[in-house]
């Protein structure tokens, strides 16, 4: 039994992994079937309300793409998009910024809450602004993933010409958006009194933005927003994230990511290392599966990260049966890891993840592996058979059954030799003294193959 478990757990994690690609190129026809048929059911003009209330990043971007998809299919008379959100990543607002401007169907941006950084670059590109009582919209300076403000003046000087842009497209100051990005810039707004200094990064609350003209109207609720616009007859549709959505937008969150990973890897080394007992390989195939299917929904990973991290196993288990001097063992654990982080949103916060993963994790191994080294395969390669005399064995056949025999020297002894003992040639040494061939010996002494000598007369001595 012990030799085809390892066999037996590799094709059990073998087909776990084939599962989750099949299962993978599957999800986009079916994953969001049921939204699709529920929301679009509306006929006639209607108003579709949008939530954007999450990180700005690739997973809220499918998100509108399917909800303004649904908008236009439906010949939506209006978007009112729901803005709530503290920024995100820059590529991603420009892709929605994008989709925004260019969409067929006319968008007014409701901020509740807080619109800043790249949220405010989305609710630029939108026709109209509508803002709660008590939300803000501005602060959109660059920063890296720490939340450091980033000096480097080719970046400011792109997204502060991309938030003017964004700014003029419907008639809005672009000098405002240029302040709330770099703030090196001195902006005087008489319609407040007053002036912003070198140093400073424009933030509008709800009423400033109306008076500077980056508002059209501030309202409470979603309902009097419509009514700003003359929709509140308007049948109302509201698209939310999808359940598998919000799966995703879970199972990418960095506490969830480092614990997947955590598992996974955990899940995987045991079975390989410590094989036979099954289900910490199905377990860390399940948990990487989440790790993937995750980031594969919120628009992080494609196939052929996917497709690289199975490569990437296929290569560190083929090192355990193949010699290859590690070079197998390398690629494979380099294929691993670049299908992790190919996948991720942000590459810095992946990598924080996979090194605490693992170092974690390998204390969880070591702790197995010697709890249960008496599983583990290096015991296939390690020789523990003993030959001891008790199992029968013995290195040389042994002469303890001459002791005390005589016989006659058959050549000289000087102080080895050959003598005939009972008819029987054999060879002997005496302790030193040399025996002239024909003399009569006696065995004294059997220290396994040596026999010791010494010349006997028939008086016994």
């Amino acid at each position: 039994m012990q030799q085809t478990a390892p066999r037996l757990g590799l094709r059990m994690i073998s087909a776990a992994a084939l599962l989750v690609m099949l299962f993978l190129l599957l999800l986009p026809a079916g994953a969001y079937a049921a939204d699709n048929s529920k929301e679009s059911a509306s006929i006639g003009p209607a108003v579709y309300v949008i939530r954007a209330e999450q990180t700005v990043e690739s997973g809220l971007q499918s998100f509108l793409e399917r909800a303004y998809q649904e908008a236009e299919e439906a010949r939506a008379e209006q978007v009112l998009l729901v803005i709530n959100t503290l920024g995100g990543r820059v590529d991603s607002a420009e892709e929605i910024g994008h989709l925004v401007r260019t969409s067929k169907i006319p968008t007014t941006a409701f901020v509740q809450g807080k619109a800043v950084s790249a949220g405010t670059y989305i609710a630029l590109n939108a026709q109209r602004i509508i803002m709660e009582p008590g939300s803000a919209i501005g602060a959109a300076a660059v920063v890296d993933s720490s939340g450091e403000l980033v000096d480097n003046p080719k970046i400011i000087s792109y997204w502060t010409k991309a938030m003017m842009e964004a700014a003029e497209l419907n008639g809005r100051n672009p000098e405002i958006a240029a302040k709330m990005v770099d703030p090196r810039i001195k902006l005087a707004l008489p319609q407040l009194g007053q002036t912003l200094e070198q140093g400073e990064i424009l933030t509008l609350s709800a009423t400033e933005a109306v008076k500077v003209g980056y508002a059209e109207f501030t309202a409470k609720s979603v309902a009097e927003a419509l009514r700003h616009i003359g929709l509140e007859d308007r049948d109302i549709i509201e698209i939310k994230p999808s359940v598998v959505e919000k799966i995703g937008e879970f199972l990418t969150s960095p506490v969830i990511v480092t614990l997947l990973l955590i598992i996974g890897i955990v899940g995987v080394a045991i079975e390989l290392l410590v094989p036979g007992f099954g289900f910490p390989g199905i377990l860390g195939v399940v948990a990487f599966t989440l790790y993937f299917f995750g980031h594969f929904v919120a628009g992080f990973a494609g196939m052929e990260s996917v497709i690289l991290f199975l490569i990437g196993l296929v290569l560190l288990v083929s090192e355990l049966f193949i010699p290859s001097f590690g070079i197998l063992g390398i690629l494979g654990t380099a294929s691993l890891i670049g299908g992790i982080l190919l996948s991720a949103a942000d590459t810095r916060t992946a990598i924080i993840s996979l090194v605490i993963a693992l170092a974690v994790a390998a204390l969880i191994v070591i702790f197995v592996a010697i709890r249960f080294k008496h599983l583990g395969i290096w015991n296939k390669f390690i020789l523990k058979d003993q030959l001891t005399t008790d199992e029968g064995y013995v290195s040389t056949a042994t002469r303890a059954t001459l002791l005390g025999r005589t016989g006659t020297a058959l050549t000289p002894l000087r102080p080895a030799g050959t003598a005939v003992i009972e008819d029987e040639r054999v060879d002997v040494v005496t302790s030193g003294e040399f025996i002239s061939a024909g003399a009569a010996v006696k065995v004294v002494k059997v220290d396994g193959a040596r026999i010791v000598v010494q010349q006997w007369n028939e008086t016994g001595k």
